[in-house]
């Protein structure tokens, strides 16, 4: 099998993967489009681990090992991605990143006390 295979399929991969992370909303979807870039890194190592080692004398498959290392983390990031994802689902009611901008704030915090909605302009001009 040649190497422009998989290097192709590698890329539509993560080309997918980069679109869903820049489109979506929905932090779960981001996270799965995530794992689909780096599952794309893994096809990666592994063909051209493949093809290297038909060249090379010795075979050390270091692409196979960094392939279980980022399968490994690739663990670890989703486990603590849900975990986040779940906990601001109970506290804020939603999973919309663009709601979730702004997390030192909760919906409808004043900072500036109760019945205070000055922009930062009338704040400027206040203290001029």
């Amino acid at each position: 099998m040649h190497l422009a295979y998989p290097a192709v399929l590698s890329a539509l991969l993560f080309c997918t993967g980069l679109y869903g992370v820049l489109a979506r909303r929905n932090a779960i979807l981001v996270l799965m489009s995530v794992e689909l870039m780096l599952n794309a890194v893994n096809l990666n190592l592994v063909a051209f681990d493949v093809w290297l080692s038909r060249t090379a004398a010795e075979t050390l498959h270091s692409g196979q090992a960094l392939t279980l290392f980022t399968i490994a983390i690739a663990a670890a990031e989703i486990g603590i991605g849900l975990a986040i994802v779940l906990a601001v689902y109970r506290n804020r009611g939603t999973s919309d990143i663009d709601r979730l901008r702004d997390t030192a704030e909760g919906p409808g915090d004043d900072t500036d006390g109760p019945g205070t909605d000055a922009s930062a302009a009338e704040k400027a001009e206040a203290t001029a």
